[in-house]
């Protein structure tokens, strides 16, 4: 017959075993709910409000200078791209003037050309009408209208004759052909002109033939 202290015992021991299977439950809240004080995890002593306070605004400010750099990173790049697009725009336009002007000079050297060589071409003629009027065929009557209407027409694109007496010679726009010494005279000057010459504008399209007096 199991005695009293085998019965107290067996009674602890099954009271340890219902212990061991009764289930553990931790209170991981925070904030103690009869003190309301804030708990912290053991072994972590509790931060300081001023520390909290100071790693709270640091953090704003960092975050504060990375915003600011994203923001003006882009507008520096933008203003960047805006200057570089802004001078090919100028060099384009440069260029495009450069390009017209160039054009335009080429055109009127161009016209200028076709028209010199027009007038080159109508040389002999001129010589012809002048060698005429000289023996007196063109006087009056029908050839006489018609080179005097030639003429004209040669004069609006600027075609000039070259056949005064009396002036200094030139050898930029007279061919000396004959030399006859003269007394009263102090530079050499053109005493007659065998054949005309022709110049349109600056350009000496064909030198005067003339005969030149010097001084003795």
């Amino acid at each position: 017959m199991p005695n009293g202290n085998d019965a107290g015992n067996a009674g602890r021991e099954e009271r340890e075993a219902n212990e061991q299977h009764k289930p553990v439950i931790r209170d991981n809240r925070k904030v103690d709910p009869e003190t309301g004080a804030a708990r912290h995890p053991q072994g972590e002593a509790p931060a300081s409000p001023e520390g909290d306070a100071l790693s709270q605004a640091e953090e704003i400010l960092n975050g504060m200078e990375v915003s600011a750099e994203e923001a003006v990173a882009p507008g520096a790049a933008a203003e960047a791209e805006a200057a570089e697009l802004r001078n090919d725009l100028l060099r384009l336009q440069a260029e495009y003037v450069n390009y017209r002007k160039r054009v335009e000079r080429d055109r009127a050297v161009a016209g200028e050309m076709a028209v010199i060589g027009v007038l080159n071409s109508l040389l002999p003629v001129l010589d012809d009408i002048d060698a005429a009027r000289q023996h007196g065929d063109l006087e009056d009557g029908p050839f006489a209208a018609i080179a005097a209407k030639l003429e004209t027409a040669l004069k609006t694109y600027g075609l000039e004759r070259i056949a005064e007496t009396g002036v200094e010679f030139d050898p930029t726009i007279h061919e000396a052909l004959i030399q006859q010494p003269a007394e009263d005279i102090e530079v050499d000057t053109v005493s007659q002109v065998l054949r005309s010459g022709y110049r349109s504008g600056e350009r000496v399209l064909r030198a005067a033939q003339v005969i030149v007096a010097v001084p003795a």
